[in-house]
Parts: C-alpha cells; structure tokens; sequence
C-alpha cells in the first residue's frame, strides 16, 4: 500500500473548540492509520504554544501557525516570521480602528486586554471565536499585549464589529497579506487572520509532500472553517466537518459528521484509511 499523509485541522475538526483532548474515536482512528504506515500531521492556525499539549498523541509533524512554521518529525523544514516592520504595521493600522488582535510568536501569544471582554458580548457558533474564548478563559499561555517584547511573530489575529474598521489595514498590508475573515454567525463578531502570502495551510502540505516524496494525490485534508482552505484546495482529498462553514462544505469531495459524532473516525472508515 502507499503510503497516505493526512492533515488535521484542530479546532472544530480534531477536538470541539478551544479543547486540547481528541475524541477517543479520534484517537483510535489516528492510531490504526499510522500502524497501516500512514502519516498524520497536525495542520492548523494554532501557533506551536497552543498544539503543543496536542503533541503527546503521536503526530508525524506539523503545519502551524497556517503554514509559517512546518516540520516533519523533530525537523523543522520550514520557519518563516513576520518582519518586525510587518508586525508594527499591522498592530498601528488594526489598533487605530478599534480592532481587536492577538499576536501570535511560536512559543507566546499576546492579546488585546480588553479582548476577554469584547468576546463575552458575541455570539455562538464560531469554532475560532469558541477556541479564544477558552484559551482566555483557560489562560493558555496568552500574554497582554503590554507585555509584547518585539520577538518574532507569524500571524495577526483580528476581531471588529464591522468589515469597514479593516480598510486601513487592508489598502497598507493586503499586497504582503491575506486578509482571511471566518463566516460568521448572527449576532457575532467579524474575526479572521492576517496571514503571510508567502506561506498557507496548502503550501506547507506541499512542503511536507516534498520533502517525504510523497505526490499530493495520496494526501487527505480535514478542516471546518474558512482558514482550512488552501488544505481542502490542495490536498487529494478533502473533507468538511458537518460542523463546518458552508462554503467549505461545498468545495469538499466529502462531508463528514461533527467533531462531537466521532466524524474523523466514521471519515477515516469511509476512504479506507483504517
């Protein structure tokens, strides 16, 4: 048999948002794919500070941060930060508006003070504003934004009330940055990523493809939110979470049940991974 890479999305795809424990489903499908000979990657916006409590479930690497920071084993094959002048751009223009940020380093995260506060008063159904709301809650390692001391950054997260407080932003960063913004529910917050055009979710897939010499027809990609795009775009297969954005859901080669109806195991059995 081939050899099968597969690619995990964490929040809303491997674990209920803002959690740090799979399903038991979850991690026997894991398990009985890898004893086959398969590979299992974590791919996900997290920064490695918030999938590191993930790592003791055995995965064969990563694609964090969207794709600034990839590695296969203990090897890290690719490592790509903000520039300083990027990073103070970003937090001048957003800050300006009265957007919300937290800022992600690979091993630190800073947030808005005020950010806790702004989340109480949003709506439900957002797998990435559910994850902030129990990482503040939980206190995974998100620092105040006071406390920031200039070290490298990946990614820019951002939360406003309306799509218009985001111009200034865009007309300064939008040639180096894709403005990614989720789907979002009635009553909720607009919330999304800044991230780096030099990298996303697909090209590190395709990053661990070359490196392992593995043809991207024998990857598969899980995901549930519109930051998983460029996975579902590249991988050889794709599969939607049905807790997942209906945009997703329609560019998907499958649909596979919620997180919390042992989804990644049923999916697994439907391609034959386990």
């Amino acid at each position: 048999m081939c050899e099968k890479l597969i690619f995990l999305d964490i929040d809303g795809t491997l674990t209920t948002a803002g959690s740090n424990v799979p399903p038991d489903s979850a991690l026997d499908a894991i398990r009985k794919t890898q004893a086959k000979g398969n590979k299992v990657f974590l791919c996900t916006g997290r920064n490695y500070a918030m999938l590191s409590p993930l790592l003791v479930y055995g995965f064969d690497g990563m694609v964090a941060g969207a794709g600034g920071f990839v590695t296969v084993g203990d090897e890290v094959i690719f490592d790509c930060p903000m520039t300083k002048e990027q990073t103070e751009a970003a937090l001048d223009t957003l800050h300006r508006h009265g957007v919300f940020c937290t800022i992600e380093a690979k091993d630190i995260t800073y947030g808005d003070e005020n950010l806790g506060d702004f989340l109480a008063g949003q709506g439900e159904g957002n797998s990435e504003i559910e994850r902030w709301r129990k990482a503040l809650s939980s206190s995974l390692n998100i620092h105040p934004m006071s406390e920031y001391d200039g070290r490298p950054i990946y990614k820019v997260v951002i939360m406003c009330l309306r799509d218009e407080q985001l111009d200034e932003a865009r007309a300064a960063l939008e040639k180096d940055f894709n403005f990614c913004i989720q789907e979002v529910s009635a009553h909720s917050c607009l919330n999304g990523e800044l991230i780096n055009r030099k990298f996303d979710k697909g090209r590190g897939i395709l990053r661990i493809c070359d490196y392992l010499h593995v043809p991207v027809e024998d990857t598969y990609g899980f995901g549930d939110s519109m930051n998983d795009l460029e996975m579902i775009q590249t991988v050889g297969t794709s599969v939607c979470m049905e807790n997942g954005a209906k945009a997703l859901k329609e560019i998907s080669d499958i649909v596979c049940p919620a997180v919390e109806d042992d989804g990644l195991y049923k999916a697994f059995e439907q391609l034959e991974l386990i």
